[in-house]
């Protein structure tokens, strides 16, 4: 049986997890999520501003929405940074990949990917939102509560831990090997 990571290692591995590259990281993971609980790990997916991945949920079931009932467009990409996933999904086999959009070895904070800022990825441009993803129950269902909590904490909130939200700002494919660059 594989145990649920402790608060403790969180806590020692997050001067790690802080070390992560503020730009220039690729994208490491692809996840395309027609619906609930599935996930497609695919080599590239289109985005754009209109329908965010076009076929995934975000267009058809969104979990956030506007007043009209649409998808609220700050969640139409996640990013997830790889050293929290390694810290968390342990089983492999037996847990659901958390879904986000792609994973990269990259800095989320709020200090080096603020509200608004551009990422060039691929040949599409992405702009960080104003949604925060603080995890959601799921997450602490398939992870644990120490893993929940710890990117749930106030005092971590500005890291971003669980990643960040964007929007589609220019159209475009993103691929599996594509550089990250932060647009300063």
């Amino acid at each position: 049986m594989i145990r649920e990571v402790a608060a403790q290692e969180l806590a020692a591995a997050l001067p790690f997890v802080l070390q992560a590259p503020k730009s220039g990281s690729t994208v490491e993971m692809l996840c395309f999520r027609p619906g609930y609980g599935e996930r497609r790990f695919v080599t590239e997916l289109a985005v754009t501003r209109d329908r965010g991945i076009p076929g995934e949920r975000w267009g058809a079931a969104p979990w956030l929405k506007l007043a009209d009932g649409t998808g609220h467009p700050g969640i139409q990409v996640s990013i997830l940074p790889r050293r929290v996933l390694e810290l968390v999904w342990r089983d492999r086999d037996g847990t659901v990949h958390p879904g986000d959009t792609f994973v990269a070895d990259l800095d989320t904070s709020e200090a080096n990917l603020p509200e608004g800022q551009l990422l060039r990825v691929g040949t599409a441009v992405l702009r960080v939102s104003e949604v925060f993803n603080d995890g959601c129950a799921k997450w602490k269902l398939r992870y644990g509560a120490a893993a929940y909590d710890w990117i749930r904490a106030e005092e971590h909130r500005p890291l971003r831990l669980r990643g960040v939200l964007c929007s589609v700002a220019v159209d475009g494919v993103i691929r599996t090997g594509d550089r990250i660059e932060v647009l300063r």
